[in-house]
């Protein structure tokens, strides 16, 4: 097994070639082994005068067998698991374990990612994904309900629109997403319907119970995950579109191999059609105005797959704004965001499918601030917290589920979980979230101050930070207000009239996993 060490205390990535053994102690009882306070004044002389991280150093290991976590806990090769879980079975071996605990977090989603191109790709085939009402059709087609309580086991709620269920956004849009959820609800009979419509129109046509254009069948590529729940949705779903009448090849992927497809490869290339994607929000996201421009548009990420959405002009110019925050009441901004979640199920460049409950799993002698949506891998704390109950320093074996899924650049670098998680143990941020809140607090200052305009909708929490209002705010010759790609050079107001807007900040972006 390949491994790469981190020895925080220095920051530096090194190579790690053995395992460290923790040897068991037998105890009486789980309550006492999981449960027990650390003592308070262990070590407190030494507590005082470290500096830096509690741990002495971390090694990561590459772990993909989600079913072993426990045994590696118990063995003690591991102390620590980044990959939240969300198999019953996993789970509730290590609610029953003696030496093994874990952290629950809300804050992953799966969901279909579905390549836009064509509709006549490089290779002559047929993509029907290229057209809207066939890719709106598999909202149809999926019982989320069957996903989320039989292959989840229950430990995932049905999503259907690009809000989080357990963020605040979706409880203030409650009405709105109840609407769209009970219209866009499992109807196999009219997801059938609006398929066959689609393929008609792209000049397929189904002869034998099988779609053909050109006179070849319509064959779909499944990028399908291997290491967990979604390898069962990748089957699920390859049964639901070939009794549909496609031809489906299932390719069964790991996250490093699948994203060597659907993310670095240009779409219209037609390596892939569908894949099981999902995301991590690493913080608690406030706001989640700028999920449709992330998700929908080619201002999301840099990468092939976003530099093909088309989304229809509306949608395209109201993503953009409430990205921006440019509203002028938070009842336009609520009618804003109601209209950009039906356009984005119409669009439906990604079909969402559940919210999980996750458990990032641990030693019973490990504690770790967790997020409360990030889990472990996604806490900005975990670098600062990570410790053994019983002692300073130390050696601590972490698993993930991949390493070096895309490069570390400082800059548009790997934006997968796993890798994340270990970078960000190489940063020191001026502010830290809350995990259970997601509220920013002081790390590397004491006070903040920030003027906004009159009548900005804005809310103050936080008393760091000091807010301020103003007539107006004239903004500087000088200020960068845009990037001009062809000429090479930053747009300053001079050269181009800046109309203010009311924006009032931003979220973290979610993290692939």
């Amino acid at each position: 097994m390949r491994g790469v060490g981190l020895g925080i205390s220095a920051l530096l990535l090194v190579a790690a070639v053995t395992v460290a053994l923790w040897p068991l102690k037998d105890r009486p009882a789980r309550e006492r082994a999981t449960r027990e306070s650390p003592p308070l004044n262990v070590e407190r002389e030494a507590l005082a005068q470290r500096s830096g991280a509690l741990l002495d150093e971390i090694v990561f290991l590459r772990e993909t067998d989600l079913g072993r976590v426990t045994g590696l806990i118990e063995s003690g090769s591991h102390q620590l698991f980044s990959q939240g879980i969300s198999s019953p079975t996993v789970v509730n071996r290590l609610r029953d374990s003696v030496h093994a605990d874990h952290d629950l977090a809300y804050g992953t989603s799966s969901e279909l990612t579905l390549n836009p191109a064509g509709p006549e790709l490089a290779d002559g085939s047929l993509n029907p994904f290229a057209l809207p009402t066939i890719r709106e059709a598999l909202n149809w087609l999926i019982d989320r309900r069957h996903v989320a309580e039989e292959i989840y086991g229950g430990l995932a709620v049905p999503r259907t629109l690009p809000l989080s269920t357990a963020f605040p956004d979706y409880a203030r849009l409650a009405e709105v997403a109840r609407e769209l959820e009970l219209r866009y609800a499992h109807d196999p009979e009219r997801a059938r319907e609006a398929i066959d419509a689609g393929m008609r129109e792209l000049g397929a046509r189904r002869e034998a119970g099988l779609w053909t254009w050109r006179g070849e069948p319509v064959r779909l590529r499944l990028l399908i995950r291997t290491e967990d729940e979604r390898r069962r949705v990748g089957d699920y779903l390859a049964n639901l579109l070939e009794d549909e009448g496609f031809e489906v090849e299932r390719r069964y992927r790991t996250a490093e191999e699948a994203s060597r497809l659907w993310i670095a490869t240009d779409p219209a290339a037609g390596h892939w059609h569908l894949y099981t994607g999902a995301w991590i929000s690493i913080v608690i996201q406030r706001d989640q105005a700028d999920n449709f421009s992330f998700y929908y548009t080619p201002r999301g990420r840099a990468e092939p797959l976003w530099q093909a959405y088309r989304p229809a002009p509306e949608f395209d110019a109201l993503a953009e704004r409430l990205s921006r925050r440019d509203y002028a009441s938070w009842g336009e901004r609520q009618a804003m965001m109601a209209r950009a979640l039906e356009l984005a199920l119409e669009d439906a460049s990604r079909v969402w499918l559940v919210d999980q409950l996750n458990a990032s799993a641990r030693a019973a002698n490990v504690e770790v601030a967790a997020d409360l949506a990030g889990g472990v891998s996604g806490s900005a704390l975990w670098p600062y917290t990570l410790r053994y109950t019983d002692r300073l320093g130390g050696r601590m074996v972490v698993g993930l589920p991949g390493l070096l899924g895309e490069p570390w650049n400082p800059v548009a670098g790997s934006n997968w979980a796993f890798d994340r998680m270990i970078t960000r143990a190489t940063q020191d941020p001026v502010v830290l979230p809350d995990p259970y809140t997601g509220l920013y607090h002081p790390q590397r200052i004491t006070r903040a101050e920030v003027a906004v305009e009159q009548g900005v909708p804005v809310e103050h929490t936080l008393e760091w930070l000091e807010v301020t209002r103003e007539a107006s705010i004239a903004v500087p010759d000088e200020a960068w207000i845009d990037w001009n790609a062809l000429h090479g050079r930053f747009i300053t107001p001079p050269s181009r009239p800046f109309e203010a807007t009311s924006e009032a900040g931003g979220s973290s972006p979610p993290t692939l996993w």
